[in-house]
């Protein structure tokens, strides 16, 4: 198969200039028609950058090019949905940033938007769930190979401190639960392979910017429990470690692993630590290329909106067990 699908990037936000795009420029079944930005200068420097055939200064200028069949969101958290439902209705299929909205009720529209355009594809780009080192840990937990699966110990942080921060606004969606503290939440969903009952949070707001910038969480499940910190104000740091009754999974670099390296997990038994090493590999092209295929073979998107909503109605949950100052149901 050598037919490329053609993607529209709306909005030139880092995520997508130095991960993105370039991993859409490498991937097999991809290629990049148009940027667009509402600065135009800004969309015509990044198509100059990457070589990029069009750039408009309006994203609903790049939904109406027809020749585009998939756009890409990368834009605050608090015009994902709106922009997601615009562009389907233009046509288009679409890969979401994470978080996919604001809050569960707003991601809930654009699920029932998708279902009155069934041919299309939407999907949250959750880039590690492509990644073969979360594949294989699926796959050895799935196997029994640590035993059953009990505990999930995981965090995420950087330091970010500018008040110009997307990561540090409340009404563009900040904050480190939404930024970083989804990461967590999905692999112990994804892991455990179901949704949790019960969570408990203890959250640290910042004074001024009024965003959570150091959240704790613990997930409950039916047979274990997830544990896990976030910070948009802490050293830079991310781990992940997956134990079960006979064995543990320790991962080098979790969330964001090097394109330029091999990545690696151990698997710890008995005292033996076995080391599993994954060839150099690019997550966001693996992403690019399991939705292009998709939306060619006009099958289901390789994960499921549904996914996408549980995920943000855990981040509210959690936000909610902190408010009340006790552990929350979330059926």
């Amino acid at each position: 198969m050598d037919k490329k699908i053609q993607w529209g990037i709306l909005g030139t936000a880092d995520i997508a200039v130095e991960q993105v795009i370039p991993a859409l420029l490498k991937s097999h079944y991809c290629s990049v028609t148009a940027i667009a930005s509402r600065n135009k200068d800004r969309a015509e420097k990044a198509a100059n950058q990457f070589n990029i055939p069009r750039y408009y200064g309006s994203y609903q200028d790049l939904l109406e090019d027809a020749e585009i069949q998939v756009v890409y969101i990368p834009l605050p958290n608090h015009l994902h949905v709106e922009w997601a439902i615009k562009a389907l209705r233009a046509g288009k299929n679409v890969l979401i940033e994470k978080p996919i909205a604001l809050n569960s009720i707003e991601a809930q529209k654009l699920v029932d938007e998708s279902k009155k355009h069934p041919r299309l594809k939407v999907m949250e780009a959750f880039m590690y769930r492509f990644h073969p080192q979360w594949l294989k840990a699926k796959q050895l937990v799935d196997a029994g190979k640590i035993g059953e699966l009990k505990t999930i110990q995981s965090s995420f942080s950087f330091f970010e401190d500018d008040p110009q921060s997307i990561v540090n606004s409340k009404p563009f969606g900040g904050g480190s639960l939404m930024d970083i503290g989804c990461y967590p939440i999905s692999i112990s969903r994804y892991l455990f392979g179901e949704e949790p009952k019960n969570v408990l949070a203890n959250i640290e707001y910042h004074p001024e910017f009024k965003v959570d910038i150091l959240a704790s969480g613990i997930l409950e499940f039916e047979k274990g429990q997830s544990s896990f910190f976030c910070a948009t104000q802490l050293a830079d740091n991310q781990q992940a470690q997956i134990f079960g009754t006979k064995g543990s999974l320790i991962f080098e670099i979790p969330f964001n692993p090097p394109k330029d390296r091999p990545t690696k997990i151990w698997l710890v038994k008995q005292d033996k630590r076995t080391l599993i090493d994954f060839e150099v590999c690019d997550q966001y092209a693996l992403q690019a290329d399991a939705f292009a295929l998709s939306i060619l073979g006009n099958n289901k998107a390789p994960i499921g909106l549904d996914d996408a909503v549980n995920n943000m109605i855990v981040i509210e949950k959690l936000k909610e067990s902190h408010r009340l100052g006790k552990r929350v149901s979330v059926a």
